[in-house]
């Protein structure tokens, strides 16, 4: 049995979905704070059932929720089916595919990250599709694998989750309970400052050079991927309002009024640098994209019907975390975990256990929205008491959570589907993407 086969039925053994996870995290956290907490076990479990309702943090699952619907219905619209068209078509070897899939991946999956996901699996997809109709030899998995590149990059960028939470106003002292917290922290000090640009600089460089290198040495042949025909026919029997579904004049119109308006939201805000950026007006930005980009309504609806199926994880596991973290705040566990990574810790040092951490959390909480809930309350106190700088702090965990995606494969499972790969095909050249990661995030992190 090979390496990669091993690796692959090691994950599925120790590994259940990421809903039993929740449960199993939700319980595990239960026995620890009833032994370490004076509370008693009915205070702390009503604790966890208000923590799952809680307003503030139900708003923040809905935002990630639409984030990624409206990401990945923006890369089904006819826009982005003609531009990945327009990439496919001059390319006719492994090694330029590899280069072209992994640099365009990173670009938009720093953008948006469902966006990301979908258009590199679908790029991916075409790619395939090409060369069986030329008959060329290529590596499909390899393919694949760069398709699969922007989930090492999505959480440093602009629709990270952590990221856009932390430069709305009030969230960083609703979660640390701490009035001496900045009311935010926006995304000129986190996506857009120098340590995060050279480490996206980075990755945009060195992952396509070493893949372009990687695609001349790899066995390449002639795939066999059957061309996906879609069916975008319009009804000719319309009547009344029905007539306003299938109008492109009308979807366009207010999608460039929309837009207009996010520019000129973007133009007259007053506060700090790019402080303007918040879920809200990343969502409200998407949804004008949409709009604009879809041939009309229909397309756009049918679209959401597709994208909707893959945020269903969001919606289900994200109440599971939001109480796992009031257990954890009203057990002390946070405090707890907190001064053991004090007392292990240097302000030089405390950024890479972060970073390192993240990415064992991250295992096994494949969420990074989740993920923030549970951690960034751990790290902010650390931060604060170590006198570490936050951002820093802050993109070192997105660094750890994104690093370790290539490793589990569950958000590999869209992309598996469109591509028609198996996660065993894919994971000897994403291990290699997360080698690359190691070094390039380790390096930023050591150097600023």
């Amino acid at each position: 049995m090979s390496f990669t086969q091993k690796y692959s039925d090691w994950f599925r053994r120790i590994l259940p979905s990421p809903f039993s996870i929740a449960i199993l995290l939700t319980i595990v956290t239960l026995l620890l704070t009833v032994f370490v907490s004076d509370k008693s076990t009915s205070e702390l479990v009503v604790a966890w059932q208000e923590g799952l309702w809680s307003s503030d943090l139900l708003a923040f699952a809905f935002q990630m929720m639409l984030m990624l619907v409206l990401g990945h219905t923006l890369a089904l619209s006819s826009f982005f089916d003609t531009l990945i068209a327009w990439l496919v078509k001059p390319i006719k070897t492994t090694a330029q595919a590899a280069a072209v899939v992994t640099f365009t991946t990173i670009v938009v999956a720093f953008f948006n990250w469902g966006l990301g996901l979908i258009f590199g699996a679908i790029l991916a997809r075409k790619l395939g599709e090409s060369f069986t109709k030329k008959q060329l030899p290529l590596n499909y998995p390899l393919i694949g694998a760069s398709g699969y590149v922007g989930l090492m990059v999505w959480h440093g960028g602009i629709s990270g989750s952590a990221l856009t939470k932390v430069a709305e106003s009030g969230h960083l002292r609703s979660i640390g309970h701490s009035t001496s917290l900045p009311e935010a922290i926006y995304y000129g000090d986190t996506v857009f400052s120098s340590m995060n640009l050279t480490a996206f600089a980075s990755l945009l460089i060195f992952i396509p050079a070493i893949f372009y290198l990687l695609g001349k040495q790899v066995k390449a042949e002639v795939p066999k991927i059957k061309s996906v025909v879609v069916n975008s026919a319009q009804s000719s029997h319309l009547i009344g309002m029905e007539k306003l579904d299938q109008s492109s004049i009308v979807s366009k119109t207010i999608g460039i009024l929309m837009v207009g308006f996010a520019g000129y939201l973007a133009i007259r805000f007053e506060g700090p640098f790019l402080g303007y950026i918040t879920p809200n007006y990343i969502n409200f930005s998407l949804l004008a994209l949409c709009l604009l980009l879809h041939t009309n309504f229909s397309s756009f609806l049918n679209a959401i019907d597709d994208a909707i199926k893959g945020s269903s994880g969001i919606l289900i596991q994200f109440p599971l975390y939001f109480g796992i973290l009031a257990l954890m705040q009203s057990g002390g566990l946070i405090a707890l975990i907190s001064n053991w990574f004090i007392a292990v810790s240097t302000a030089n040092t405390l950024p890479l256990f972060t970073f390192f951490s993240a990415g064992i959390v991250n295992i096994f909480v494949p969420s990074g929205g989740g993920q923030w809930a549970i951690q960034g309350p751990i790290l902010l106190e650390a931060a604060t008491k170590l006198s570490v700088p936050l951002p820093k702090m802050i993109l070192a965990m997105t660094y750890g959570d994104q690093l370790t995606n290539m490793l589990q494969p569950f958000w590999a499972l869209p992309l598996l589907s469109i591509t028609g790969l198996k996660a065993k095909e894919i994971l000897p050249f994403t291990l290699i993407l997360f080698l690359l990661g190691l070094l390039i995030f380790v390096g930023v992190l050591m150097v600023f």
